[in-house]
């Protein structure tokens, strides 16, 4: 698809004004979306919206496919009786502006606990459907979440080798016996999709469209690995040969080590790119307009041997370029793709830019450093292409301004 000249605004669904301590799908959401439409926007972008881990960054999710369950609309589980609007009024943080992830992590898990031992009393009638028709990565997610909780929040790879190995006799043991922790999982899922898809169609009734942002990587301790490791360059004790990153540069003299397994290229192509294909049909569903994070990764990747901890020393290896592209063409007519061709960029990162034809990004605030040949300066700028003030990775655009 062709993407029309249009404006719109960045802003991560937990950054919207809450009584509970982080934005939701609630009604603020819905108050924004009114907002865009009456300032003219068409689009509105937010960073991933998966289950965030330590660090609570949204880019160390604990899945691709999963929706973040602090992102839950808890006056909604009220309106429907799951749970009782005291129980809303708790300590939620004491600066409003700030989100107090230690908070939410303790108190709002508990309140979603309550909502759900009433919702096992009367399940509505699409619940089992949900269940049937994400089955493919919710029952691995769920699973994962519940042993992980098990074992105090350790990482899968510090797990008993017979769950670590995802021995058949060892996870159905263990079904059984966290079957509860497991619907847990899966009810707040069912919430989280649900009030999305209401959110989404208020957005389109009002011309709005949804710009979502897929990392190119997923993170080691996350129910993606675990329940593929095949799909990743790892060893024979679940170990990653290499580690996503980038090379040393003027910023940062040991590079950065972002700590993400890279995928085994040749074995996702020999399977038709199977898992991306999956991956992108989730989040399509959720949004409008895809942004591929490091996109240059997909033409050629910066892989840190695996025993290293920074990354300083590494090299650049080819990544599946066009063939993946061509396979997310394929597939995915109706959505719009934007190329994050941000960072270390190189001939042939340019060219699988334009070859794919996925506009590339431009951002201003790297553009005003008296280089009268910088690409981000707005005259330079080509025709498919989206301009952003700045991005998630820098300074707000006020404080840039101050500075």
């Amino acid at each position: 698809m062709t993407q029309q000249r249009a404006s719109g605004i960045l802003l991560h669904i937990s950054s919207l004004p809450s009584p509970y301590g982080i934005g939701d799908l609630g009604g603020e959401a819905y108050r924004f979306v009114e907002f865009l439409q009456k300032a003219g926007q068409t689009y509105w972008q937010i960073l991933p919206t998966n289950p965030t881990s330590y660090g609570d960054s949204p880019y160390q999710a604990l899945s691709t496919f999963a929706g973040n369950p602090y992102f839950i609309n808890v006056e909604e589980l009220a309106g429907e009786g799951l749970l009782l609007w005291e129980e809303l009024q708790q300590d939620w943080g004491e600066n409003p502006a700030m989100v107090d992830f230690a908070i939410q992590f303790e108190k709002k898990t508990a309140l979603l606990r309550k909502a759900y031992d009433r919702f096992k009393k009367y399940e509505p009638a699409d619940y089992a459907d949900f269940c049937q028709k994400e089955r493919d990565w919710l029952e691995d997610y769920c699973l994962f979440r519940a042993i992980k909780t098990h074992f105090g929040g350790k990482s899968w790879q510090q797990w008993d080798d017979e769950l670590k190995f995802r021995e058949k006799d060892a996870l159905e043991k263990i079904s059984r016996k966290l079957a509860d922790d497991i619907g847990f999982h899966r009810f707040t899922q069912y919430w989280f999709f649900r009030q999305w898809k209401d959110l989404q169609n208020y957005a389109h009734e009002h011309g709005i469209r949804i710009i979502g942002d897929v990392p190119i990587y997923v993170p080691l301790d996350s129910a993606d690995v675990w329940a593929n490791p095949e799909k990743f360059q790892l060893t024979k004790n679940l170990k990653p040969k290499v580690i996503a990153g980038c090379p040393p540069d003027v910023f940062n003299r040991d590079g950065q080590y972002w700590g993400h397994p890279i995928y085994d290229w040749d074995y996702m192509e020999e399977n038709g790119f199977d898992w991306w294909r999956r991956r992108m049909e989730g989040a399509a569903r959720l949004y409008d307009v895809i942004r591929i994070d490091h996109f240059r990764g997909i033409e050629s990747y910066f892989a840190i041997p695996g025993r290293n901890k920074t990354a300083r020393v590494g090299k650049w290896i080819p990544g599946p370029g066009m063939k993946l592209v061509k396979m997310l063409k394929k597939h995915f007519p109706q959505t719009d793709f934007i190329a994050e061709d941000l960072g270390f960029l190189t001939d042939d990162v340019r060219k699988l830019v334009k070859d794919s034809g996925f506009p590339g990004m431009k951002v201003l605030e790297f553009a005003f450093d008296e280089d009268t040949k910088n690409e981000y300066l707005p005259h330079h700028y080509i025709e498919n292409c989206v301009c952003y003030t700045g991005t998630h990775d820098n300074d707000t655009l006020a404080h840039w301004l101050e500075t």
